[in-house]
């Protein structure tokens, strides 16, 4: 009985090991030479394996495509995760501030280079605006609502709803990024953006004496 268990252990690893030399000579493809430049014969040869294996693992290119941009921006969700929890665990300090430095921390990443050619710019292009949306909704809304929840709660927003609050934020954030890969010097449009970008973020910060019913229309 054992035997049959080890060969079937054997063929999922290497069919998981097909799989992921498949995303990582695709997206090393993807992010040098873009979609449209890059071939599946190209991609099969540098993962060496045959062109039956590629289409067992994905319908076609654009599949693959799929995958690797939905990999390279959970990679950089994670890392930016971490890098921020190990922020406010050294500098502890309130969730408004912590939220601002990592959109901040965000816009930086903009400027790496596999993320900003596969995610930011190939993705639209290849998969349309809602493969982009997609991601932000899969791997930003959750978190952002929940600091802006804090920050509300610790006093330093006014107390808006949340709801569109998250939804205009990151529609903000999104197009910041956008502005950033498709700049003709990045670097400067990273600046240009933060600077924008914090100075909207400052007019959330609560007043005091001022009411959000005074904006709303509200009596």
């Amino acid at each position: 009985m054992s035997v049959p268990r080890i060969r079937r252990s054997r063929s999922a690893e290497h069919v998981a090991d097909t799989r992921r030399a498949l995303l990582r000579a695709a997206r090393e493809l993807f992010a040098e030479r873009g979609y449209a430049a890059t071939g599946t014969e190209d991609i099969v040869a540098a993962a060496a394996v045959t062109r039956g294996a590629l289409y067992h693992h994905f319908k076609d290119k654009a599949d693959l495509f799929r995958a690797v941009m939905a990999e390279c921006a959970q990679e950089m969700a994670e890392r930016l995760v971490a890098q921020e929890t190990a922020r406010a665990e050294t500098n502890p300090g309130d969730a408004w501030q912590l939220l601002r430095s990592g959109f901040q921390s965000f816009l930086d990443a903009c400027n790496d280079a596999q993320f900003q050619r596969i995610v930011l710019i190939e993705g639209p292009a290849v998969l349309g605006h809602s493969a982009w949306d997609a991601l932000v909704e899969e791997h930003g809304y959750v978190l952002l609502a929940e600091a802006l929840t804090d920050a509300i709660r610790e006093g330093n927003v006014d107390d808006l709803p949340v709801g569109p609050l998250t939804r205009m934020l990151a529609a903000l954030i999104s197009e910041a990024s956008l502005y950033i890969a498709r700049a003709d010097d990045h670097v400067r449009a990273r600046q240009e953006a933060g600077l924008v970008l914090e100075r909207l973020l400052i007019g959330l910060g609560r007043v005091p004496g001022v009411s959000p019913a005074l904006v709303t229309g509200q009596s």
